[in-house]
């Protein structure tokens, strides 16, 4: 038997199963928001960003948060996309953390800027990167 890395079908599956733990109000307010995985960001996308490693974005929140919306706004759905590679390279350097627990942290992370927190809002609540 050979071990491989997990798939992206994999991560979504854990995506999924972290998004649907969620306490309310978050789960409803969750379920709204697409969450697709790939496998790393796009070279244009990390341009965008001004992120010269891939391996620094694990996640990404595309959309408007619910703080910013007005009741008739016209938004498509938010998108939550996780990067399959730059996890599993950041849980090759973490020692005690399951590939699940990160998964969730990142979806996590990821779903706060859909409720409007930002990333110095995030970060004094969950100082996991430190």
């Amino acid at each position: 038997m050979t071990d491989t890395a997990p798939d992206i079908d994999e991560i979504a599956r854990l995506a999924e199963a972290a998004r649907d733990t969620l306490p309310a109000p978050f789960a409803g307010l969750a379920r709204e928001v697409r969450l697709v995985v790939e496998d790393w960001p796009s070279p244009e996308l990390l341009d965008e960003m001004d992120i010269p490693d891939a391996h620094d974005l694990t996640g990404l929140y595309e959309g408007v948060p619910l703080t910013e919306r007005s009741a008739d706004w016209p938004d498509p759905p938010s998108t939550v996309t996780l990067f399959r590679q730059p996890i599993l390279d950041e849980l090759a350097t973490r020692d005690n953390v399951t590939l699940a627990d990160l998964v969730t942290h990142v979806m996590v992370h990821e779903f706060a800027h859909h409720f409007g927190w930002s990333d110095e809002e995030i970060a004094r609540i969950d100082p996991w990167w430190e």
